[in-house]
């Protein structure tokens, strides 16, 4: 296990590597790459924004409106960036607290008065004087992040209840962070007391125990209240926050029928690490996730927070299971949400590590080598990250030379995070308002897409595919430096301005029929200084275009987010030459993806057979024994099943490509329908 000191280290390098590849202040950087890691676990909602504004004892970084719960987050930070790990000491974080407090005051007073509409602040004084001015805010919450570590004195902050609304205070430092990744889960450990009866369910299985719960709906109010989108296993989490008005038929049931509630509604699925067991009652929860069951616990949150209704004879039941190995938590919990939300396209578009698509991505980024460049000898792999941590944890066991090596193969600047890739993906599919709305909310519409061409046999993840993936994170990265050091840039939307410049030169190629020579970026590693030059052009348009919002659109921020805009945009002229250079012609286009296709189904092919050849051959005769029972054996065809028997029988050795894919093909069908083999499926 890597040390707290090595974590801290890699998250200083990796910030830097990231600062100096983008073009963006160290400042920037360290609050992106923090605030990412505080959404997956659950810490911070996936609305938050960079709104910097600093001025005469004010100080604020980012905010985050969470509109469910009327709480209003505004963050600072303490970014030491040294090599050795600070101290963060009471008066340091009483001066952030007390800039955070101040700015509060002044926009609640109307600060965005005295800015320019155009102005980075701007947003975020406006809505939170309207906001608080609409009565829409109940609760401050007040955050200071930190590479330092706090000391013990300051760990806990008491709540203050100030001009009729509650602060909250919290810091979140090095050590925090280091849980999350240590826990090699989505979140750091937390621990909910709780009064819940429970009947405990017989189970022969050593990894987890089943327990059936009544949570009355002032409790689960209450929990949900305090912990909030953390609750929720990241699938449930993240699509959850797209969906609008809560489900009329629950609000209904719980205004006019509340004790027909546990009849009426499935209730939620949930799992733990560890429960405290008291006189029949659980007493403590640790590592609560509810997997199934989300729109439910918002519905009768929300049916009380917003409609007023008594919720006090809500009942609601839940099944509960406590994983016994806290490692393997990640993994059981996405194979519960997946199972137990079948009927729900959630888990059907379920995108996250353990998808094919990242499977492939992963497998590909290990095999592609990157071109050498500016005259080095030392080609280097682009890192895909399947699982949060993942680059990290395979140097955790290696030498101080070793680790040099690993790190020349796989530089820091070259690491692909899941959600840039959805980012900057999305951008060249003419996306721009769906990135402008954040991180998660570009993943989650870059989930359904591909999972969509995928289904459709649209897109095929070949080699030329991740190659074309990479060149475009280089272009993306390419267009945010040059933003960063064009004499017009003033400071502000700079992430609006870098998704809306790429957009329109995609649009542009599209209507005039042109491809561009992704091969040409991927070659030099870097985009051409042609192509540079004409993105100077079209950043310099946009920024214009943007800060001027038609009336009823004040806010810049909230104006890029609609599609409207993107329509607005995309009916502007902005003139530039295009050298032929950078293009190719759509047969040469064709014939690229024809040929990777071909390449494609040999290798998918000898994947299959792989696959086949290396299982046990008890597993294949469990699959028959599976498809001969009366309710399955219409599943599969006549040859399918001759194929498996022949096989089982040692008259296939060994079996054909296409035979091989037919036994795979009948292997995934199973498990698709929920059929496990313990040798296999080992949770």
């Amino acid at each position: 296990m890597i040390t707290l000191d090595k974590f801290h280290q890699d998250f200083i390098q990796t910030l830097l590597s990231d600062s100096e590849s983008r073009g963006l202040l160290k400042s920037d950087s360290f609050f992106d790459m923090f605030c990412e890691d505080l959404v997956r676990s659950g810490d911070l909602g996936i609305d938050y924004a960079a709104t910097p504004y600093k001025k005469n004892g004010v100080e604020v970084y980012g905010s985050e409106y969470d509109r469910e719960r009327k709480i209003f987050t505004l963050i600072n930070f303490e970014f030491f960036q040294e090599d050795k790990i600070n101290t963060l000491t009471k008066k340091m974080l009483e001066v952030k607290f007390n800039r955070l407090r101040k700015y509060i005051f002044l926009a609640k007073s109307g600060l965005y008065n005295d800015m320019e509409e155009t102005s980075e602040g701007y947003d975020l004084a406006f809505n939170l004087f309207q906001l608080s001015k609409a009565n829409e805010i109940d609760r401050f919450r007040l955050i200071v992040l930190t590479d330092g570590r706090v000391t013990r004195s300051v760990s806990e902050i008491p709540s203050e209840f100030v001009d009729g609304f509650t602060y909250e205070y919290r810091v979140i430092d090095i050590n925090y962070l280091y849980k999350i990744y240590a826990s090699q889960s989505e979140g750091a450990p937390y621990e909910i007391d709780v009064n819940i009866p429970f009947l405990e369910v017989d189970n022969d299985s050593e990894k987890y125990q089943s327990y059936l719960c009544i949570l009355n709906g002032e409790d689960l109010f209450n929990i949900y209240d305090e912990y909030g989108q953390k609750l929720l296993e990241q699938n449930v989490r993240t699509f959850l926050q797209f969906k609008g008005a809560i489900n009329k038929g629950i609000r209904n049931t719980i205004e006019f029928n509340p004790e027909f509630f546990f009849a009426y509604n499935n209730g939620i699925t949930a799992t733990a690490t560890e429960i405290i067991v008291e006189n029949n009652q659980i007493k403590k929860l640790v590592n609560f996730q509810i997997v199934n069951g989300g729109q439910t616990s918002s519905a009768i949150y929300a049916a009380k927070k917003n409609n007023k209704l008594d919720i006090g004879k809500v009942n609601v039941q839940m099944k509960l299971s406590v994983i016994n190995n806290n490692g393997k938590q990640g993994e059981f919990v996405s194979k519960i949400s997946e199972y137990a939300n079948t009927q729900n396209k959630v888990n059907k578009s379920d995108f996250f590590s353990n998808s094919t698509y990242h499977k492939e991505m992963k497998t590909l980024s290990k095999i592609v080598w990157a071109p050498a460049r500016h005259g080095s000898q030392q080609r280097t792999h682009w890192y895909y990250e399947r699982v949060r941590g993942e680059y990290l944890n395979e140097q955790a066991y290696l030498t101080s030379a070793e680790r040099r090596q690993y790190e020349i193969m796989h530089p820091k600047n070259q690491k692909i995070e899941k959600t840039f890739l959805a980012k900057s993906e999305n951008t060249w599919m003419q996306k721009p308002h769906i990135v402008s709305k954040g991180a998660q909310y570009s993943f989650v519409e870059f989930a359904n897409k591909v999972q969509e061409e995928i289904e459709d046999e649209k897109l095929l993840i070949t080699e030329q595919y991740f190659r074309d993936c990479v060149s475009r994170i280089i272009l993306f990265k390419a267009t945010e430096k040059i933003i960063s050091e064009s004499d017009w840039y003033e400071g502000g939307y700079r992430a609006q301005i870098v998704t809306y410049s790429i957009a329109y030169l995609s649009n542009y190629l599209s209507k005039n029929s042109l491809w561009l020579d992704f091969n040409m970026i991927w070659e030099l590693q870097e985009i051409p200084s042609a192509l540079a030059d004409i993105i100077k052009i079209v950043t310099s348009n946009i920024y214009k275009l943007i800060i001027e919002p038609p009336p009823g659109y004040k806010n810049v921020g909230e104006w890029c987010k609609k599609e409207h805009c993107w329509n607005e945009i995309m009916a502007r002229n902005i003139y530039f030459e295009l050298p032929k250079k950078l293009t190719i012609s759509k047969q040469e286009l064709q014939s690229i993806n024809k040929e990777q296709r071909e390449i494609k189904k040999i290798d998918v092919g000898i994947e299959a057979q792989t696959f086949v050849v290396t299982t046990h051959l008890e597993v294949w005769v469990e699959l028959l024994s599976y498809y001969s029972k009366i309710e399955n054996y219409r599943d599969i065809s006549i040859t399918q099943r001759d194929i498996l028997k022949k096989y089982i029988e040692g008259k296939l050795n060994p079996p054909s490509d296409r035979q091989s894919k037919i036994m795979f093909s009948i292997y995934m069908s199973a498990t698709d329908a929920g059929w496990r083999v313990e040798d296999v499926y080992n949770l």
